[in-house]
């Protein structure tokens, strides 16, 4: 064999051989980059959670504020108050809307003493999505989905939650609503900052956006914490809620 036809073989051995190499590599750094993709997303998800102004801290069943017999009741306008919600994956939020269904504040000198509010959980509205999708995600959560009854708040069973005042405090500068709210017959006593405003015969009483925990109320589905399942699959156990009453004496 001539010296010209090896120098050839060894010539296209050389350029195979990096070939392969390079395109194992490059299969490689996509396989990689996936991974590093995907384990982003969940420490995102995870360092998100874990910012959530206003966490609240569940805590037992306190008792009912009372009303001293000055007080003057404010009846909640169902038709203009709604609870704002943010629900969250690693990839996406879900937000919405629910609606009240009745409510009573009573008030002494511009202070909230007491207070009742019912919250129609078959109102669920879905305000990121359309058409069929909104229909189907708002089914999931309300329960209505046969089989998937007790994945979130199975309103066939409980079409109502409820939140009763327990009194106010202070926390730094901001004013502190407390109160009982139950889901899906657990109660757990909550507080988050609000503002109240009054207007001629109206009260407006507006909360900052805060944070429950939705696994104290005992709903665990798609939750890391209780269920086997991938961190890039999982539900937040978070739901973020911003609270907008208008009453009127």
């Amino acid at each position: 064999m001539s010296l010209q036809l090896i120098n050839i073989d060894l010539t296209y051995l050389f350029v195979y051989t990096c070939n392969f190499v390079s395109n194992k590599q490059h299969l490689n750094m996509k396989r990689n980059l996936l991974k590093i993709t995907s384990m982003a997303a969940v420490i995102a998800f995870t360092v998100a959670c874990k910012d959530n102004q206003n966490e609240v801290n569940a805590t037992a069943e306190a008792e009912a504020a009372e009303a001293t017999m000055e007080a003057v009741t404010y009846t909640v306008d169902t038709e203009v108050s709604n609870i704002a919600w943010v629900g969250s994956k690693p990839t996406e939020d879900h937000t919405g809307n629910i609606a009240l269904s009745s409510g009573m504040i009573k008030v002494n000198a511009e202070a909230v003493e007491s207070g009742t509010f019912t919250i129609d959980m078959t109102s669920i509205e879905v305000t990121d999505l359309q058409g069929e999708a909104a229909s189907n995600l708002k089914s999931h959560l309300e329960g209505t989905v046969e089989g998937k009854e007790t994945d979130f708040f199975n309103t066939p069973k409980f079409p109502t939650a409820k939140f009763v005042v327990t009194g106010l405090s202070t926390a730094g500068a901001k004013t502190m609503l407390e109160g009982n709210l139950t889901l899906k017959d657990v109660t757990k006593n909550v507080s988050f900052p609000v503002v109240v405003k009054y207007d001629g015969n109206k009260m407006m009483l507006t909360s900052e956006e805060f944070t429950i925990d939705r696994t104290d109320w005992g709903i665990q589905y798609g939750s890391s914490t209780f269920t086997d399942i991938v961190a890039d699959k999982a539900i937040s156990d978070d739901i973020k809620l911003t609270v907008n009453l208008v009453a009127t004496k």
